[in-house]
């Protein structure tokens, strides 16, 4: 079975035979895997009213366990953000009620960033629902092709 990335690679067989396109064709597909997973589960998240931006922090909180608090530098350490990217998540998410900023008692210049009840019911919800998404993109192959592309992929990643 053949794809769009196999169409352009022949293309650049027939117009540049001396290139190796092997690797084209790995991160064409990852790139368009990406975006369609990447918008299908931003559909998801939009049925609660958030972004893939907003929901990165709160599941960020969520999986961080009782109480739910990060300081915003650990938070921007999580996501790989600037600290003045997550300021302005962390703006729109405490306008929504879904966070709540306190001073930290531990350090009186810092502040501790902690999912609301809301917020963490929203948590809970969406991230039922995206990973539902993913669930049902994968859900055409096998589960032991599904755990070989992990692997290969846990082994491309950690070659980088």
């Amino acid at each position: 079975m053949t794809d769009d990335i196999d169409r352009i690679l022949g293309q650049w067989a027939r117009e540049r035979p001396d290139l190796d396109t092997e690797a084209m064709g790995v991160f064409g597909r990852i790139f368009r895997l990406s975006k369609l997973a990447g918008d299908a589960t931003e559909r998801a998240y939009a049925r609660f009213g958030i972004a893939r931006a907003e929901f990165d922090v709160l599941a960020t909180l969520r999986r961080s366990g009782d109480p739910f608090q990060l300081s915003p530098g650990a938070l921007a350490a999580s996501m790989m953000l600037s600290t003045g990217g997550t300021t302005a998540r962390l703006d729109r998410l405490e306008r929504a009620g879904l966070v709540a900023r306190s001073p930290d008692p531990h350090d009186r210049r810092g502040i501790l960033v902690r999912l609301t009840p809301q917020g963490h019911a929203l948590a809970d919800e969406a991230v039922t629902a995206g990973l539902a998404e993913q669930q049902r993109l994968l859900s055409h192959l096998p589960p032991e092709r599904a755990a070989q592309l992990t692997t290969l992929l846990r082994d491309l990643l950690n070659g980088l």
